[in-house]
């Protein structure tokens, strides 16, 4: 039961520590203290739920059939697209860099949809935590155990770059800071979006 448990956190670990649209989308939402800790709770939820279905079936489905790859490629890459052109706005606008007073803080169930779009429209959420996660997973001696292993690495993931990023809010929250950070993620969305037509 150990080894599945040690396998599922480290095969996890391994995927979701890559620098992705769900992780920039915690990261952002840390330094701007914006509800980070309902959503990295939320893609918590959504991995743990995920590797589950993966392991116990759902990795062999979307294996055989190809319309839903499809689909889950065209769909996430058009919004990696949009995503990324909000981004990019918000970088070459001198007022969204910083968070005043004045602006209107977004409401906690507009968050979670948004963090639930980052997740859910992203088609390498699928790739890493259905069948590359569930399909090992599904080999392992005792598949209940190797899912708790992997929702364990998501919930050490997430809760670090909640708390973490947080935590460096004050250093971090600089105009400067805003403008870097939503390029990057502006370039990251538009190469994932490129690498997901590409390959098509």
């Amino acid at each position: 039961m150990w080894q599945s448990y040690v396998n599922g956190l480290l095969v996890a670990l391994g995927l979701i520590m890559a620098i992705g649209a769900q992780n920039a989308f915690v990261v952002a939402q840390s330094l701007r203290r914006e509800h980070h800790l309902p959503v990295a709770a939320l893609c918590i939820a959504c991995d743990a739920l995920l590797v589950a279905a993966g392991v116990f079936g759902l990795a062999t489905l979307l294996a055989q059939s190809p319309l839903l790859l499809s689909i889950a490629r065209w769909g996430g890459a058009a919004f990696l697209l949009w995503y990324g052109s909000q981004a990019l706005r918000r970088a070459c606008s001198r007022q969204s860099l910083q968070r005043d007073d004045k602006q209107v803080a977004r409401s906690l169930g507009t968050v979670l949809l948004s963090a639930l779009a980052v997740t859910l429209l992203n088609p390498h959420v699928y790739l890493d935590t259905v069948l590359l996660i569930g399909s090992l997973g599904a080999q392992q001696s005792v598949p209940g155990a190797y899912v708790v292993g992997a929702a364990s690495a998501s919930l050490l993931w997430f809760s670090t770059l909640a708390l973490g990023a947080a935590w460096l809010a004050p250093w971090l929250a600089r105009p400067t800071t805003w403008r870097v950070l939503d390029l990057l993620v502006a370039v990251m969305m538009f190469t994932v979006a490129a690498q997901l037509i590409v390959s098509g």
